[in-house]
């Protein structure tokens, strides 16, 4: 477990808050009315100022949420009983001698980042994907680690420092990746996007590789686009379809309500599709979006959709 004494006293502004946590401030003001927790001072401008104690719960709660857990549900835990629900949703042992499993060939992705060896673990991912072929590494290393690391840095053992060591590698290696794969151009042209509040693009990336790899002509806009500029730019573009993906972080009701009002202002004929750990996509699939729960998916889409317009 992370130890904090030596930031004793440090206090962090709710923007300071938004930034390191990709908690929206909107969401930071609700919990605190709702649930009483975060219970931020005031500076001496009468502004909201978070101690880093707070903040570092705040921290585990977002993860959690990233692996499905409501917060109504867990904001009243301790941070320590916060990272032994993380251990425990992860199934995995909180040591590092102990995080050793089954996956060895993730596992040393891990220890890597660990180890801060940047040059290290980005060579190893680039050999990955180069050895497995992109469709093959976004799919049985990208999307698996993915949930290795997310659930690594809730039990304590990464570092906020760390999981974005890890992250950039990945982003870099993607795009190297999809930089490598012949660019057709062909339709469908996929416009693909986060809403905002919605900060993790490394869906984003690997649903790009698979498209790509398709011959799909891909635009990303990255990530936190207006739902009207996502509308615009779908216009703009002659986009057949909008893509978007999603982490469990996201309320369901901003999900839904979101994907509802993008649907309604798309033109008839342009798809929208939804991918992600989101709960709001396990429910009933909202009607005229297609939801995606596995990338293994996507492949049989581009299919379906050529295979209606041949």
């Amino acid at each position: 477990m992370n130890d904090r004494s030596v930031t004793s006293g440090i206090a962090l502004s709710i923007a300071a808050v938004e930034r390191d946590t990709g908690l929206a401030k909107d969401t930071l003001r609700v919990w605190e009315r709702r649930y009483g927790f975060p219970s931020p001072g005031r500076d001496s401008f009468g502004e909201r100022s978070y101690p880093i104690e707070q903040v570092d719960k705040l921290r585990v709660i977002r993860r959690l949420m990233d692996i499905g857990h409501r917060p109504g549900r867990i904001i009243s835990l301790s941070l320590e009983d916060l990272h032994a629900l993380a251990a425990q949703s992860a199934e995995a042992p909180r040591t590092a001698s102990d995080l050793r499993s089954d996956r060895d060939d993730l596992q040393r992705f891990i220890e890597l980042t660990k180890a801060h060896d940047v040059d290290g673990l980005r060579r190893s991912l680039s050999q990955a994907a180069v050895r497995m072929g992109v469709d093959r590494f976004v799919v049985e290393v990208a999307a698996p680690l993915n949930r290795m690391v997310g659930e690594a840095w809730a039990r304590g053992y990464f570092e906020v420092f760390e999981e974005h060591l890890y992250t950039e590698s990945m982003q870099i290696v993607l795009r190297n990746a999809i930089s490598t794969i012949p660019h057709t151009g062909n339709r469908p042209r996929v416009l693909l996007t986060t809403f905002p509040n919605e900060s993790h693009g490394l869906g984003l990336l690997m649903v790009e590789s698979i498209l790509t790899l398709e011959g799909c002509g891909c635009l990303s806009l990255g990530v936190q686009t207006p739902v009207w500029d996502i509308v615009l730019a779908a216009t703009a573009h002659n986009a057949d379809i909008v893509a978007l993906s999603f982490t469990a972080s996201l309320g369901s009701n901003a999900v839904a309500d979101g994907l509802a009002e993008l649907r309604a202002k798309l033109p008839r004929a342009t798809e929208l599709w939804a991918g992600g750990q989101s709960p709001a996509l396990a429910r009933r699939s909202p009607p005229g979006i297609q939801v995606f729960r596995e990338l293994t998916e996507i492949t049989p889409a581009v299919a379906r959709w050529r295979g209606k317009r041949v």
